[in-house]
């Protein structure tokens, strides 16, 4: 994922705000695209201070893992990477240096205390929530450092959840774009899902107000962006204070950016079957910037599953969703999300799961074996699935899952439609660019540019990926 914060790049060069990058930033992001936007904030709030961008770890001044609680063995993986950069941490002082360690995310709002003491060579510790204080905190970890000579020191820990928004606090414009940008919306769940962190980790559901989302937006847009994906948690929750004050929904506010004239796709996710409401839907309808790809997870097939995850919606709600958005879509393409062996759940509820897939079909969708998360009320469900019918379960549901992915990426051949150019392919004159289905088509230039929206043919279709021919504009 840290791929997505486009390239990471140290300079000495001044940058738009006057300061002199005489330090280097190395952020190591694990985990979802909300990660990747917070990760690209962080950078953002630490650019004033001097921190340019590096693409490596070694050497650098302020190293920041961004760690993520999804993960299966989360924690102890984060503490694996901090064990590494130990290493480099007392190369960079042999070299009579300094290099500063942050943990972010979910994790460190997590284990808090446990970080700073099974890794005493972590300066900071800090939440989702508090990202915006990282200058203070940097502050108060050198001041402790040089008031101790050098010797260790107990790191800053900040992991509250702050009355105050983040987002009022950090810079007005992020310092780069690249063609596709993340922009958060919405933060926070209030689902309680039995099997999930997201509550504990990043607090109560929060959406920003509708004109702040359109003026970064439109920065974004200034900055190169032609599509923008809005993310959140529970990003069809939305409900921001809108231009009269009022609340504002996800449907109005991506009606609202349909209008900044250079913004050409939008995208969201994360959704939740509940909150896709009936102007969602007809703004897929309606709203030809709204791109024909959508995450819709469902999480398992079995009602009875669906009752002890917390989901709050059944079987039937999904599939009626599902008509609903493809009645008013019909090209619309839906990806998901499954938990396979969730305790308790029998032969019969997986059988459930795969008779869902097969009813929906799928143009991709991620699958995964249930591991309990600590602190989350299935972790102490009874009837846990054995580990080797879990691995079974999950094989038999990827095996479906690939092929309907690769029936629809099949079904694209000779289709034409237009493909946003993001990167260089690996062969001469290859660009990659994104159909409005999220795949990766590759291409001949033929003189476009990255950053350019042009017409293709799709010639062939594999499992991950289309190649395609440029059609004349």
């Amino acid at each position: 994922m840290a791929a997505a914060l486009e390239k990471q790049r140290a300079t000495t060069q001044s940058n738009e705000y006057g300061t002199a990058l005489a330090k280097s930033l190395f952020i190591r992001t694990y985990g979802c695209q909300m990660n990747v936007y917070d990760s690209a904030r962080m950078a953002d709030v630490l650019a004033p201070l001097g921190y340019g961008l590096t693409d490596s770890p070694d050497g650098a001044d302020m190293v920041i893992v961004n760690t993520c609680h999804i993960r299966e063995k989360a924690a102890e993986k984060t503490y694996s990477e901090l064990g590494r950069l130990r290493r480099l941490q007392e190369r960079k002082a042999d070299e009579g240096g300094r290099m500063v360690l942050a943990v972010a995310g979910c994790v460190a709002q997590a284990e808090g205390e446990e970080i700073l003491r099974r890794a005493p060579n972590v300066d900071i510790v800090l939440g989702p929530q508090t990202y915006h204080r990282l200058p203070e905190m940097l502050a108060r970890a050198r001041r402790a450092a040089d008031a101790r000579d050098g010797e260790a020191v107990r790191g800053v820990l900040d992991t509250e959840f702050p009355a105050e928004a983040k987002f009022d606090h950090l810079p007005t414009s992020a310092r780069a774009a690249g063609p596709s940008a993340f922009l958060t919306v919405q933060e926070g769940c209030d689902k309680f899902c039995t099997f999930c962190v997201v509550p504990y980790t990043r607090g109560a559901e929060f959406s920003r107000p509708l004109a702040d989302i359109l003026g970064e937006a439109r920065d974004l847009v200034a900055r190169g962006a032609r599509e923008i994906t809005l993310l959140g948690q529970n990003v069809n929750a939305y409900r921001g204070e809108g231009a009269d004050g009022g609340p504002a929904d996800l449907a109005a506010l991506c009606r609202a950016l349909a209008e900044i004239e250079d913004l050409a796709r939008i995208r969201y996710t994360t959704s939740h079957p509940r909150d896709m409401s009936a102007a969602l839907i007809d703004a897929h309808r309606d709203c030809d910037k709204l791109m024909p790809y959508l995450h819709l997870p469902v999480q398992a097939g079995s009602d009875r599953v669906l009752a002890a995850m917390n989901r709050r919606h059944r079987v039937a709600d999904y599939l009626d969703t599902v008509a609903r958005l493809r009645a008013a879509r019909p090209d619309l393409a839906l990806s998901g999300d499954f938990i396979v062996g969730f305790p308790g759940e029998s032969a019969a509820d997986f059988e459930a799961t795969l008779a869902l897939v097969e009813a929906v079909g799928y143009a991709q969708a991620y699958s995964f074996k249930y591991s309990p998360r600590p602190g989350t009320p299935a972790a102490s469900l009874p009837d846990q699935v054995d580990e080797a019918e879990k691995s079974d379960r999950l094989a038999r549901l990827q095996a479906l899952l690939a092929a309907q992915q690769h029936a629809f990426n099949q079904a694209t051949v000779g289709a034409e439609f237009d493909v946003l150019l993001e990167r260089p392919g690996r062969h001469d004159g290859q660009l990659v660019g994104r159909s409005p289905y999220l795949q990766a088509v590759h291409l001949q230039a033929g003189g476009a540019q990255i950053g350019d929206l042009v017409p293709v043919r799709v010639l062939e279709a594999g499992q991950n990926s289309l190649a395609a021919e440029r059609r004349a504009s």
